[in-house]
């Protein structure tokens, strides 16, 4: 995860370096995204920036996320019904898919990094990302629906 103090630089070096103008929409979109651990999609980053930035276009979005993408600094999830969010937790992590709500949890164990470490050994692979995804349904949900008569 980035330090929250080292986050601007980061993102300007991350552009500069990609060969992009580090202009303050992106800047907006990258902060929003890399805050955000709701695991937003695309669409969510439109609306949220398009409040602060009105001219933003949702290409400057794409944009953007394929930036942070191919960085390294987001993660690409391919969700069922086919959406796609962004996870700025880029260590390796669970994620907890609710099937009722469609909320998205990260779930993190000292065992995950030791795992992958033992699966690179063992089989002599060089891991370069990971996505665990436990489909379910959350406690929120869990609590919500009534009982069974």
């Amino acid at each position: 995860m980035i330090n929250p103090e080292d986050l601007d630089s980061t993102i300007i070096k991350t552009f500069r370096n990609s060969g992009y103008r580090a202009t303050p929409q992106r800047i907006a979109i990258s902060k929003f995204i890399l805050r955000n651990h709701e695991h937003p999609t695309a669409q969510k980053a439109y609306m949220e920036v398009k409040k602060v930035h009105p001219t933003v276009s949702l290409a400057t979005i794409y944009t953007t996320i394929k930036i942070l993408r191919d960085t390294g600094l987001i993660l690409e999830l391919n969700m069922p019904q086919g959406q796609t969010r962004f996870d700025p937790n880029i260590e390796p992590h669970a994620h907890l898919l609710c099937l009722r709500c469609g909320s998205i949890s990260d779930w993190m164990d000292p065992i995950m990094p030791k795992l992958i470490a033992r699966v690179s050994a063992d089989a002599n692979f060089t891991v370069t990302g990971s996505s665990l995804d436990l489909k379910g349904i959350c406690e929120r949900c869990t609590a919500a629906k009534p009982p069974a008569t």
